[in-house]
């Protein structure tokens, strides 16, 4: 990391350590907090200088870590007052009273589960629960201490408790395709599908028919719902059309380090 000082003023460099790849090929349809999707995978993928063994060692024995990390896709956007989806778009909050992406500096903190240490043929960390965009630049990784890091008590006015889950059909094709689902990371399609629909990813103002198809890139497929009786029901899971260049996020030979400047 390189910084510069000009009076009161003080600005620095960072380089990612790391590089996500994650299920999760689009912004959309990523759950809007970490763990609520357990059943979701990603490798953080350490980047040199920094992918040696020895930067890991004793990593194992922690349940869940904390990954500091680039909203990469909206670097250098940010507003003071944003509209939280959580309270359906229809309110401004200042912006330090929310998680938006689109904050100064564009960071991110999520908290994700350790599942697997794998230093061959690169080093990574297999992680579950993460809502984590393939291709995200990782800046930092800790592990969590439950005794300094769970808050019993800790409050929040605007965001009390997990929304209430969605009912989620899927059966037929699409059932059966995301049943016969078979990855390196040991990812139960059918189960993560569940679990990323439950959280409703539509904006919370939108009340749309049964004739209106939303669709996000999840696991190399083009998984596809609507809305119908206040459920979700699952009309297609096909597999993506894959190109050498889409290939690259989901099936990564080599990931490469880039500059990002705070």
């Amino acid at each position: 990391m390189q910084s510069t000082r000009d009076g009161d003023s003080y600005s620095f460099d960072m380089n990612p350590i790391a590089t996500v790849r994650s299920c999760f090929g689009e912004k959309f349809g990523i759950p809007r907090q970490p763990l609520l999707a357990d059943a979701s995978r990603a490798a953080i993928q350490l980047l040199p200088p920094f992918d040696l063994a020895e930067t890991i060692i004793d990593l194992q024995g922690n349940s869940h870590l904390w990954i500091i990390f680039h909203f990469h896709q909206v670097a250098g956007q940010w507003s003071p007052k944003v509209r939280p989806p959580r309270l359906g778009g229809n309110k401004k909050l200042g912006v330090f009273a929310t998680r938006s992406p689109f904050r100064p500096n564009n960071i991110g903190l999520s908290a994700v589960r350790l599942i697997e240490i794998r230093t061959h043929p690169k080093v990574e960390l297999i992680v579950g629960g993460a809502d984590l965009l393939d291709g995200t630049p990782v800046l930092d990784i800790k592990p969590y201490i439950p005794y300094a890091d769970a808050l019993p008590t800790a409050a929040n006015q605007f965001a009390k408790q997990a929304p209430p889950a969605k009912t989620v059909h899927i059966d037929g094709q699409a059932l059966q395709t995301a049943k016969e689902y078979r990855d390196d990371w040991g990812i139960d399609l059918v189960r993560l599908i569940k679990q990323v629909l439950e959280q409703d990813p539509k904006p919370a103002y939108q009340n749309p028919g049964p004739e209106r198809i939303y669709a996000t890139k999840l696991c190399g497929f083009d998984l596809r719902w609507r809305y119908i009786h206040n459920a979700i029901e699952v009309v297609a899971l096909e597999k993506l059309n894959i190109t050498k260049q889409s290939q690259e996020w989901f099936y990564p030979k080599a990931a490469k380090c880039h500059k990002v400047t705070l």
